[in-house]
């Protein structure tokens, strides 16, 4: 995971087909954090956050889809666990049937994952994760001219063209941007998410992405960190994911795990970094947040569709853990996820 001097591994997976400019700009944002800003203000590039890095099947130089040389700096073999996973765009037909050609790299993302990495994808690189099986009977999204290519080649996933970012499962640790230049926004989000907002805005006003100005927060996740190795707490967030509106879900998640009372909230607390009642509550603002930004529902109705039966509490709640109400978080995110979905 992270390497020892705290730096973020951000592995990015590249291969024949790969965009370039989406690769080596990842690339670039990605080394921004920590660094440019300082360098910006003060003339002295600041210590780095996060450790982006090329990998592929193999190591072996190759072109891409545009003419570029692109040098691997791994091959899927000796590559370092990475924290997260980037897959730009890239060129296949559309519609055309991929079954068994990314083979090698849907094994290595099944087994990053695994090991509790974030699999993330721009444009037409939500094929890939398709490939890894990590489509079926979940939500998706990708560049408009792809949505054949996913349904003919993955039936189970649901397509949603009218948001920009869409994250699903476990842990919401697959994360897909849609079309064009998305990558910035995932970029900018999961700079957000691991190293923090603030850094975050920083590299948005560096490399002036215009959609991330000053009245605007990047996005952020209420959840803490994830994990891989207990298996009877993985079990129980991967239920929570689509039970966490349930009447009593603690109650619920106990009696799944088998587990006593005192040593269910232990273990479950070593593992995510949050009680089970925050967890519970992470995931429903997140989904509240997702609800506030893409849809008009009164607040009240949100909150209950979520799993609060006093609107009041969720609105203290939604307040005390975003910093702004949900009537404010609307105004400021509605017409922000309006303007980047237009991007696809």
């Amino acid at each position: 995971m992270a390497e020892a001097g705290g730096r973020i591994n951000v592995a990015l997976l590249a291969m024949p087909e790969v965009t370039a400019s989406a690769l080596f700009g990842m690339f670039d944002l990605f080394s921004a954090p920590g660094r440019d800003w300082s360098f910006i203000m003060t003339g002295e590039a600041g210590a780095q956050r996060m450790n982006p890095y090329i990998v592929a099947r193999e190591k072996a130089e190759f072109m891409a889809a545009n003419g570029i040389m692109v040098r691997p700096d791994f091959g899927l073999a000796d590559c370092p666990t990475p924290d997260i996973v980037c897959i730009p765009d890239f060129f296949v037909n559309p519609g055309e049937d991929l079954s068994g050609r990314f083979g090698p790299e849907a094994a290595w993302l099944r087994g990053v994952h695994g090991q509790g990495g974030y699999l993330c994808s721009a444009c037409s690189g939500a094929v890939l994760l398709g490939a890894a099986g990590f489509l079926d009977g979940a939500e998706a999204t990708i560049h408009w001219g792809y949505v054949r290519t996913i349904l003919n080649n993955y039936p189970g996933a649901r397509v949603n063209l009218d948001r920009s970012l869409v994250m699903a499962g476990e842990a919401q640790r697959i994360v897909m941007a849609g079309g064009g230049t998305s990558w910035h926004d995932l970029a900018l989000w999961l700079i957000a998410r691991f190293v923090g907002p603030e850094e975050a805005m920083r590299v948005a006003r560096v490399y002036m992405l215009q959609w991330h100005d000053l009245g605007q927060t990047p996005f952020a996740s209420l959840l803490g960190r994830t994990q891989a190795e207990d298996a009877t707490i993985r079990d129980c967030q991967a239920w929570l994911a689509d039970n966490y509106a349930t009447h009593a879900p603690v109650a619920e998640m106990i009696a799944r795990s088998g587990l006593a009372e005192r040593t269910f909230v232990r273990r479950f607390a070593r593992a995510t970094g949050l009680t089970p009642l925050d967890y519970i509550h992470a995931l429903r603002l997140e989904e509240a947040k997702q609800m506030l930004e893409t849809g008009a529902q009164p607040v009240e109705a949100i909150a209950e569709e979520v799993g609060y039966e006093d609107p009041s509490f969720f609105g203290r709640l939604f307040r005390r853990k975003v910093g702004i109400t949900p009537a404010q978080y609307r105004r400021r995110f509605a017409g922000f996820r309006k303007a980047i979905g237009s991007a696809g």
